[in-house]
This record gives structure tokens, C-alpha cells and sequence, in this order.
């Protein structure tokens, strides 16, 4: 019987009705970074706390960025950016914002011009780009800088990051 499915499995898809996809699906220049719940006494992983996972393009004319949290306070506003060091500093941008539903999901999409990241201003300009997930009430986007720190509340990058503006 084994014999016989896989005989007509492989004619079917010899005779052309399943059609095998050309080229690899899907954004083969896409990049993943995981930010995390840290603990700020010593910026360890929490276990079993708050994260997400953020989708990017690394090289592009404009940072086009998908991010998704998890177990995030609920209907609490949230904002993604980069912040660049020294601490405390200026120049961060702000990536997107979004509100946390009442599981504490929060679904963040944007592409914005950032120029290549980190800026050549960054400390951190050798190793890469800081990205953070902090409370909209803690940041100032027009500003460029951080108003409110409650390290307790944020998602941390696990690794440092590098993205390059192309031109169009």
C-alpha cells in the first residue's frame, strides 16, 4: 500500500500538478533580533519574563522594522528604539509604538529613515546598535531622548545590531 502512494504521489508531481517554488521563499534579507526582560542589578536574562521578537531588514533605504512582545503590562503604550550611548544621552530614535492588548501582546510595525545604525556619534559604534522596547511615558521622540527610567518595565536587545541606509 506504501508502495502504491508513493508511486502516485511521485507522478503527480512529475506531471506538473504540484508546482515546486523556483526560488527560496519568503525575505532571505530579513534579520531577527530577540529583546528581553533583564534584570538591572546585573543585566542578566529573566527567566521566564517579558520578550519579543523583532523582524529587520539589515540593509535598506529605511529601517523597516516588525516587532512582536509578549507578557508585556497590558494596555500599557510602548515605544521601540534605538538608543545610542553614552548614557544618559540624546539621539535616539524612536522605531514605533504600540499598545499592549490585554494579554500584554503588543504588535509594533514602522520604516522610518535612520540613517546607518548605530550613528557614528554611538559609543557603541564598533560593536553595534542598542535597540530597547521601553513605556511611551519614559521617552521623548521629538527630543530624541529618555525623560524616565524604569529599566523593570523594558525589553533589552540579547545583541547588538547593524543596519545599513542604502540609497535608493
Amino acid at each position: 500500500m506504501r508502495k502504491i502512494a508513493l508511486a502516485l504521489a511521485l507522478a503527480t508531481l512529475a506531471s506538473g500538478l504540484i508546482s515546486l517554488p523556483a526560488a527560496q521563499a519568503g525575505q532571505a534579507n530579513a534579520a531577527h533580533l530577540y529583546l528581553v526582560e533583564k534584570n538591572p542589578a546585573d543585566w542578566t536574562v529573566v527567566a521566564g519574563g517579558a520578550w519579543g521578537k523583532m523582524r529587520y531588514r539589515p540593509a535598506a533605504p529605511a529601517f523597516d522594522v516588525v516587532f512582536n512582545g509578549h507578557k508585556l503590562d497590558a494596555r500599557e503604550s510602548y515605544t521601540l528604539l534605538y538608543y545610542p550611548d553614552p548614557w544618559p544621552g540624546s539621539g535616539l530614535i524612536c522605531l514605533g509604538m504600540g499598545m499592549a492588548d490585554d494579554w500584554g501582546n503588543v504588535h509594533i510595525k514602522g520604516k522610518i529613515v535612520t540613517g546607518d545604525l548605530p550613528a557614528a556619534f554611538d559609543q557603541n559604534l564598533a560593536a553595534g546598535a542598542k535597540i530597547w522596547l521601553v513605556g511611551s511615558a519614559d521617552v521623548d521622540c521629538v527630543g530624541k531622548t529618555m525623560i524616565g527610567w524604569n529599566p523593570t518595565e523594558y525589553l533589552f536587545e540579547k545583541n547588538l545590531i547593524t543596519y545599513e541606509a542604502e540609497a535608493k
